[in-house]
């Protein structure tokens, strides 16, 4: 929703989507995990309820914000390289700016922006380590732990770290492989 915001027509929304947009690209990630991490409550009241907070969906909204701020500018990529000749034909057949964007552009878009969603997923997934820094568990604290378990051994940090690598490798590899058949589906034909 933000990449279309970044193409709206109302003034103060757009600048309010651009000024979103343009914070969190250019924030470092791992600040502002931080910032989220020990700005966030550790629970929070609500209906008489108290709900949790726990550490890993506050590195959730951290790494959400900064991907959620560069596949806006994917959409909005996408959306402003469909041909102008699209949008004029839909107007003159008299569909308002939502029925177009929804029917008619955004369709021809899904080829465009697959490729660099699948992108930013993986470079989602692999920045997941930052979160050890911040004491939550995940892959690479995981493996830490376990290393020190076994004693911290010269020759443990190359086949542990080497299993982790390879636990991306098999989370990503077929993601990207998946991927392969919608964009052929999809691609243009010359």
């Amino acid at each position: 929703m933000a990449g279309l915001g970044l193409i709206s027509r109302n003034r103060l929304l757009r600048s309010v989507v651009q000024a979103y947009v343009t914070f969190f690209r250019n924030v470092p990630w791992l600040v502002l995990l931080f910032i989220v991490l020990l700005g966030l409550p550790f629970q929070v009241q609500t209906f008489g309820m108290t709900i949790p907070l726990p550490g890993w969906i506050k590195v959730v909204i951290g790494l959400a914000l900064p991907v959620s701020a560069n596949i806006a500018e994917v959409v909005r990529g996408a959306v402003q390289s469909v041909p102008t000749a699209q949008w004029e034909g839909a107007e003159s057949l008299g569909f308002t700016r939502q029925q177009t964007i929804w029917q008619i552009i955004l369709p021809q878009c899904v080829k465009r922006m697959l490729p660099p969603w699948m992108n930013w997923y993986a470079t989602m997934a692999m920045s997941t380590p930052l979160a050890s820094l911040l004491g939550v568990n995940e892959v690479i604290s995981l493996t830490r732990q376990a290393m020190e378990a076994g004693g911290n051994y010269p020759e443990l940090p190359m086949s542990f770290y080497g299993f982790a690598l390879l636990l991306f490798l098999a989370c990503c590899y077929p993601i990207a492989r998946l991927t392969m058949r919608p964009e052929r589906r999809f691609a243009v034909k010359t």
